[in-house]
């Protein structure tokens, strides 16, 4: 179980074609991992109800989520080694 305790940040990115190719690698190598989206045009505490104001113009609609994807600390090295040499 990935835990805020065990975990350590593989990657983060705003293209979902890349979090899919690192899920896939993650699930081939069977390495357990947590995948978080963060939906990056949805209001604030701070400012709700401001996106309905502005709407989206102006807003690169590519950046509007972000994936991040976790391992456990003990399967970083590995992950991040599969990665660096199936995706970059």
């Amino acid at each position: 179980m990935i835990t805020i305790f065990n975990r350590k940040i593989l990657t983060s990115t705003f293209d979902m074609k890349t979090q899919v190719k690192v899920r896939e690698l993650m699930a081939q190598y069977h390495i357990p991992y947590s995948c978080k989206v963060i939906n990056r045009r949805s209001p604030s505490p701070f400012s709700a109800g401001s996106r309905a104001r502005t709407g989206t113009f102006g807003e690169n609609l590519q950046l509007a989520y972000e994936y991040i994807i976790y391992v456990k600390k003990i399967d970083y090295e590995k992950a991040d080694a599969i990665i660096n040499g199936k995706i970059k």
